[in-house]
């Protein structure tokens, strides 16, 4: 089982002020797969060093295979949450946001003002998705089977296929 973590970045969602329906969606997505389960959510404002501490913790203590964060990644001066992601992070896995924004194109060209990233701190897999139930919905589910397999390989539990080379 892969565990989830879902940190829902909201400054008014953060003081009480909005109920956090994207992260309620997005869990619930967790809930029909079979290889997910979550085991931690967390609501923050969008603060730099509270985004950077949660997701150093949530690596370093071994909490979630797969992180996953929702609002922050657009273009309003509180939108930090790449930035954050980018300082806590050890090596950066373009494709997975750059698919997003490819998929999402496809629906709106909107999708380019996205600054989602994606990477990995130790053993866990850190991944930006949009504020909206609509993008952070159909943005996760663009990835959450190949997300499978890349939590197998950070892991080293996936069944290596390549013939050796033979010298």
């Amino acid at each position: 089982m892969i565990r989830v973590a879902i940190v829902t970045l909201s400054d008014k969602g953060s003081r009480g002020e909005r109920v956090d329906v994207t992260g309620q969606k997005l869990k619930e997505i967790f809930e029909k797969h079979l290889s997910y389960e979550t085991v931690y959510y967390n609501m923050l404002p969008d603060t730099y060093e509270e985004i950077c501490e949660e997701l150093i913790k949530l690596a370093d203590e071994d909490i979630a295979d797969l992180i996953v964060t929702n609002g922050g990644t657009g273009f309003s001066k509180r939108d930090v949450t790449p930035e954050a992601t980018l300082a806590v992070i050890e090596r950066e896995a373009p494709g997975v946001a750059e698919y997003m924004r490819a998929k999402s194109f496809e629906i709106t060209p909107k999708a380019m003002l996205s600054r989602a990233r994606c990477g990995i701190r130790k053993g866990s897999i850190i991944l930006n998705l949009p504020g909206s139930p609509k993008g952070a919905t159909e943005n996760l589910n663009f990835v959450i089977d190949a997300l499978v397999h890349g939590v197998e390989i950070l892991k080293g539990a996936a069944v290596e296929c390549a013939t050796p080379i033979k010298k």
